[in-house]
């Protein structure tokens, strides 16, 4: 497989199908640019071998694969997912993972439990989906390998 520095956007048809990817969607226990602060435990019940929709900017509208695996370990919510080339976003997705602005992560989600204001603290949350994208909320929310 090529390397990401090696990988353009490509025109339809060519090029690979998947690329995958291995990072954090959220990080535990640090102010995001909203004013919250994601609580361990959080992201406790999703279910080992659950797929999570991987999407464009948080775009329904433009899915570009699948998250594989999301479970928390010690430091957030990490994920592995692939990311489709057979679309136009998707394509658009991998081209700018070879550069910095590419490479930011986060997550759909819906609150079940939090305390506090200003910083409101995340204790359960129910997630939706899993965005890639070029500004987010944490900033050590990151694509961290790619293949």
């Amino acid at each position: 497989m090529k390397k990401l520095d090696q990988i353009g956007p490509f025109p339809e048809g060519d090029g690979p199908r998947d690329i995958r990817f291995a990072g954090y969607a959220a990080i535990f226990n640090r102010i995001d640019k909203g004013g919250d602060i994601i609580r361990p435990g959080a992201f406790g019940d999703l279910a080992d071998g659950e797929s999570l929709p991987l999407l464009w900017q948080h775009d329904p509208r433009q899915p570009i694969g699948r998250v594989d695996h999301a479970r928390e370990d010690r430091r957030g919510l990490r994920v592995i997912g692939t990311i489709s080339t057979a679309t136009r976003a998707g394509r658009e997705a991998v081209a700018l993972l070879s550069g910095a602005s590419g490479k930011g992560l986060s997550f759909g989600y819906r609150v079940r439990r939090a305390t506090g204001q200003h910083p409101r603290q995340l204790l359960d949350l129910d997630v939706a989906e899993i965005s890639l994208v070029t500004r987010p909320m944490q900033p050590r929310a990151r694509v961290h390998l790619v293949q």
